[in-house]
């Protein structure tokens, strides 16, 4: 059974150590590893450490740059949990690589802290530059860390000066995970022992998303009730390729006379190309039909979700993407690309179409077919539920457990009556 609230704020298991996490300064940053670690939180009490980059002068780039780099406060709390935001010194530039060892001086004072009160175990999110940091503290302080690879490691990997810093990190970790099996193969490429590797997928809250009515999704976004309708969520930024999208939709509009596309989203510490799509969507004429909804909070996904008919998302990376069995809470059947974890996730035919990264034509014809199947929509409803978050949350408590108990047991309930 879950330990209650009260009892958790009494000691700490685990530190949640990643730069990226939701704050007050950036709310949907990392808001799947808050997803996995706050249900986490309900079976081992925990906090969060949540690094923050800076240098001196920082501010004057403001001026020019509203957005770059929001400071977070050095203590927030949430959903009773307590989240750290240690400054730690980051130049842009070619300084940028000692991001790993910076984090980890920033944040050593108050780890060893967070030992002193009960602190086990370090649970790292991306290999670099936070684990990297974190197997430092871990180094430092004697505690394991685990790590979980979560798709930024594809392209640090194909950095010759990055790679074996990946390599030197994930051999020392006591455990590897890796929110798909692709990710997975790459740690052992990279020299992780393959026993202490382990694949823990994200999951989806139906609670959360689920289908609404459409007719009111519809009115809510001003879209025509007979419409076709593909959607988009996702931060813009050239990676999550909604120019890709938007570049066939012309071909589509052929067929489908009465196709729209609703874009979610906004900008984010990656960038923002909202300029270039809209400069884009101009081009080619398509003010009528291609919809920017801004970003959205969770709560509210559901709504343009609900509206839709096809989901589509042209990535050129992603480890495993959270919004695939959003989309698929909803109804929704999914288009994209062949990359990451993007197979494992859209595993089979009735669950949507796979296509080959920057086919064009091949991403035409995926969304051509798309908006003609009748898809079962109750199939693609039931392959959502049976991955809802409290299935991954069970196998990485089970992971967990090994090396939390290891480091400083718990005295048994006897036993400590007896004291």
């Amino acid at each position: 059974m879950p330990e209650s609230r009260t009892a958790a704020a009494d000691r700490i298991d685990l530190v949640v150590f990643s730069a990226l996490f939701p704050s007050a300064a950036r709310p949907g940053a990392g808001m799947f590893i808050r997803e996995r670690m706050f249900r986490v939180a309900q079976h081992r009490p925990l906090v969060v450490v949540s690094p923050q980059p800076w240098f001196p002068g920082q501010s004057l780039i403001r001026l020019l740059r509203p957005g770059y780099r929001p400071q977070a406060p050095a203590l927030e709390i949430q959903q009773g949990i307590r989240v750290y935001h240690p400054r730690y010194l980051s130049v842009p530039g070619l300084l940028r690589r000692f991001d790993g060892w910076s984090m980890a001086l920033a944040s050593f004072a108050l780890m060893r802290k967070l030992k002193c009160q009960g602190a086990r175990l370090i649970d790292a999110h991306f290999t670099y530059p936070d684990g990297e940091a974190a197997t430092r503290l871990g180094r430092w302080l004697q505690l394991p860390v685990t790590i979980t690879l979560r798709g930024t490691e594809v392209p640090h990997s194909r950095n010759p000066a990055l790679r074996p810093r990946l390599a030197r990190t994930l051999i020392a970790a006591a455990r590897v995970f890796a929110v798909s099996d692709s990710l997975r193969r790459l740690a052992i490429e990279l020299g992780a022992a393959a026993e202490k590797t382990e694949v823990v997928g994200n999951g989806v809250d139906t609670a959360r998303f689920h289908p609404v009515d459409r007719i009111a999704a519809r009115q809510k976004y001003g879209l025509p009730q007979d419409a076709k309708v593909l959607v988009s969520v996702g931060a813009l930024v050239p990676r999550k390729g909604m120019h890709r999208v938007i570049e066939v939709v012309p071909a589509l509009l052929e067929r489908h006379s009465d196709l729209h596309y609703a874009i979610v989203g906004g900008a984010s510490p990656e960038g923002d190309n909202r300029a270039e799509l809209t400069a884009q969507v101009g081009r080619l004429g398509l003010a009528e039909r291609v919809h920017f909804l801004g970003p959205l909070p969770p709560d509210e996904l559901k709504w343009p979700l609900s509206a839709a008919d096809i989901f589509v998302l042209a990535t050129g990376n992603e480890g495993w993407a959270n919004v695939f069995l959003e989309a698929m809470a909803c109804g929704l059947p999914v288009v994209t690309t062949d990359v990451g974890g993007n197979t494992e996730v859209v595993c089979r035919a009735e669950l949507g179409s796979i296509v080959p990264f920057g086919d064009e034509a091949a991403l035409q014809r995926a969304l051509d077919n798309a908006l003609d199947k009748d898809w079962d929509r109750d199939a693609i409803l039931e392959y959502a539920r049976a991955n809802q978050w409290d299935t991954r949350v069970a196998q990485l408590l089970r992971a967990l457990a090994p090396l939390l108990d290891a480091v400083y047991p718990r005295p048994s309930a006897s036993a400590a009556a007896e004291r």
